[in-house]
């Protein structure tokens, strides 16, 4: 069978390459390279056949069965329409990560999700087009290097990889602080058997639990804490606010005072797009825990920098979109899609820990003052709808759309998946926003990371009156008195309190 192969990249990433598939026992047929960059210069490394716009042309006349694309980072945007041409021209494709990419980061999780059908593993930044930021080893080294370490939520999709990547850092310790008994128990595990010279503590423990947690963090006296631990699901918070109140606001609330009192150096809250403009319990609850956050800083000037990161969606985390579609496809069910307007950020789970560890560490820079919330840079929004076509392309089938796309009993054969619009779940928003009318964007150091200018300062005695007014409504069993009081500091949520009074 022809192997007649291509590489696909810059000058550099393809020399390399070429370097590299020369030493291979069973090296593919190479006929040269596709660059991005400098076509008309020769190479001793590999033939130079074009440049991008030739790519479809070079394929055809030069017999190509499989093409190797092998991007750095900062190219890694043009991705999709070199996918696309090649799909278009029936060529295979492969992607190989520079080798210095793979040495220069941090050991974590793939960004990938597996689907029962053969072969069907799919790359889900590739899916998305992401160009992923680096990190400033150097100074989130001097952060986490020789410290002790803990993370709440540590067995959850951004907790476990903050572990990892923190672990990959070289701290004195790690505290895996989570109440879930298997996940706890997964990510013990494998810090014990990749990094068994990290000293490491494993607790069963629920953060809101407030006097345990501070008895925990006076125990263990970590220099950094990232609080991952929350509740997340939209439609479920939905249905149960009080417990969205009692895990998002006054777990956040049993940590941060934990911390200030007995001294952390720093404190990060993980937060969300969806605390900007809330309409949902979810999104509501997380914006509250940040305006916690916010008047800790402000009223109780002391030793610890406190921080807050937004982003939006992560790939492939737990219960994701991903993991949804990837169910339904290996089932042989149509998948689905609430709306076909609906746009949203994404970013990889590494990608994501990674600049909460980088956030973190610049906290306090720029005057000495925390309280900081950093926005991490998503990209451009993304069309779920469009993003479904690409997923079921993805596994190797062609999706279905419109009337003819039946229903879950319809037979539709293995090779096409029908696209269903189900409709809009209950606080769910078209699109997401990462700040405020009233927040200004401010650069920081790092080019995938942007500080907020808050103008409104969160007034602490304010705070308090909340807090006690949230304390009550939790303990209430009327779903309407729960979601009233969020919504009587929460103005996007007064719609929605209206609504539920009707």
């Amino acid at each position: 069978m022809s192997t007649r192969t291509i590489i696909v990249g810059t000058r550099e990433t393809a020399q390399l390459l070429a370097r590299q598939l020369r030493v291979l026992p069973q090296s593919p047929e190479l006929v040269g390279a596709v660059v991005l960059d400098g076509a008309d210069a020769p190479s001793d490394d590999v033939e130079i056949l074009g440049d991008l716009d030739s790519l479809v042309g070079v394929c055809a006349s030069e017999k190509v069965v499989q093409a190797i694309v092998t991007l750095p980072a900062h190219e890694r945007g043009r991705w999709r329409g070199i996918s696309a041409d090649l799909r278009r021209a029936g060529i295979v494709e492969r992607f190989v990560t520079p080798m210095d990419e793979v040495l220069n980061s941090a050991p974590a999780a793939p960004a990938s999700i597996g689907v029962e059908r053969p072969g069907a593993r799919i790359d889900l930044a590739r899916l998305v087009g992401r160009e992923a930021h680096g990190i400033d080893r150097e100074l989130v080294s001097a952060t986490i290097s020789g410290k002790t370490v803990l993370v709440t939520g540590a067995g959850g999709s951004i907790g476990s990889e903050l572990v990892r990547q923190c672990a990959s850092l070289r701290p004195k310790r790690i505290v895996l602080m989570e109440r879930a008994e298997n996940a706890l128990f997964g990510v013990d595990r494998f810090l014990n058997e990749t990094y068994p010279e990290i000293e490491r503590a494993a607790i069963l423990h629920d953060v809101v639990d407030a006097p345990r947690t501070l008895s925990l963090v006076e125990r263990w006296s970590p220099d950094v804490v990232f609080h991952a631990a929350a509740h997340k699901h939209v439609p479920l918070m939905e249905d149960h606010p009080a417990h969205a109140v009692t895990n998002n606001v006054f777990g956040t609330k049993a940590i941060a005072d934990a911390c200030v009192s007995t001294g952390v150096e720093r404190f990060v809250l993980i937060s969300s797009d969806k605390a900007v403009n809330p309409v949902n319990v979810m999104g509501a609850t997380k914006r509250l825990a940040e305006m916690y956050v916010q008047s800790l800083a402000a009223g109780i000037p002391g030793s610890t920098k406190l921080s807050m990161v937004r982003f939006g969606n992560v790939l492939g985390s737990a219960c994701s979109v991903f993991e949804i579609w990837s169910d339904q496809v290996g089932a042989g069910r149509p998948i689905t899609v609430t709306d076909e307007r609906m746009t949203r950020y994404f970013m990889t789970i590494p990608e994501a820990a990674t600049l909460v560890i980088q956030a973190g560490a610049m906290s306090g820079d720029r005057d000495g003052r925390s309280g900081e919330v950093f926005v991490l840079d998503m990209g451009d929004p993304i069309n779920i709808f469009q993003l479904a076509q690409r997923f079921v392309r993805a596994c190797g089938c062609e999706p279905m759309l419109g009337a003819g796309a039946g229903g879950a009993g319809e037979a539709h054969g293995p090779d096409r998946v029908p696209i269903i619009i189900t409709g809009s779940r209950p606080g769910e928003k078209l699109y997401e926003e990462l700040s405020y009318a009233d927040e200004d964007l401010s650069k920081t150091v790092h080019p995938g990371i942007a500080r907020l200018i808050d103008r409104d300062s969160v007034v602490v005695d304010a705070m308090d009156a909340l807090i006690e007014k949230l304390d009550t409504a939790r303990r209430s069993s009327s779903r309407h008195e729960v979601v009233n009081t969020i919504a009587s500091v929460i103005p996007s949520m007064e719609t929605r309190a209206a609504a539920g009074a009707a």
